[in-house]
């Protein structure tokens, strides 16, 4: 938003250009507004206002020349900005400004026709103050509040994790002592004692015969 006040030069002699701008501009909307009031009692036919930044003017932000029959403007490429002449004054309309843009600026009012030529001596100038983007607090504010869900969701993992690591811990455990039990009866089974098979003995006869010795006594 601004606040337009109303600046108004005092008048000038001969041939001389005067020229008041409000001394401070605070731009929050990337928009601004600014009036270059003027005073001119020469007999000039054509005229050029243009809008200078810096404290050496070295940059032409954007210039507006008119004279009884037509009215031509142009802006500088890093700049949108458009001139409009009204009675004793000139405004400069800016848009899609940004905050590297905020510096001071200058009106410059020329006298080009008939001669002599004139302009006006360098005025106190304007500082447009550019804030930052619009979207930035809005942006921080919601910082917190994005970052809750994400916490849930790595609180939830987590958790989900820690169950999962212990499930498998119990099945592991679980399955170590099935296994022991399975050992444990095979050689419970592996000790019991088994009958041998019933075994004949061959080739041997079931008695043998008494020796009778006295067939060999003489």
């Amino acid at each position: 938003t601004s606040v337009f006040l109303t600046f108004s030069p005092p008048p000038p002699s001969e041939n001389k250009i005067l020229v008041a701008q409000r001394p401070l501009l605070i731009v929050a909307n990337k928009t601004a507004t600014l009036v270059c009031n003027y005073t001119y009692n020469g007999t000039g036919k054509e005229f050029r206002a243009s809008l200078h930044k810096g404290t050496d003017s070295a940059v032409e932000v954007c210039f507006i020349s008119w004279n009884t029959t037509k009215i031509s403007s142009n802006s500088n490429k890093e700049f949108n900005c458009q001139g409009i002449h009204d009675k004793d004054k000139v405004i400069f309309n800016l848009w899609n400004m940004s905050a590297s843009q905020t510096d001071i600026y200058f009106c410059k009012i020329e006298a080009m026709y008939p001669p002599p030529y004139v302009y006006n001596e360098k005025s106190n100038g304007t500082v447009i103050h550019v804030k930052g983007k619009m979207g930035k607090t809005p942006i921080q504010t919601q910082e917190p509040q994005s970052a809750i869900p994400l916490w849930i969701m790595v609180t939830v993992t987590g958790v989900l994790a820690f169950y999962s690591m212990l499930i498998t811990a119990v099945f592991i455990s679980y399955w170590q002592k099935s296994k022991k039990n399975m050992y444990h009866q095979s050689d419970y089974m592996n000790m019991t004692p088994r009958h041998p098979p019933y075994q004949k003995n061959k080739g041997y006869p079931s008695y043998a015969p008494t020796r009778d010795y006295t067939a060999y006594r003489s």
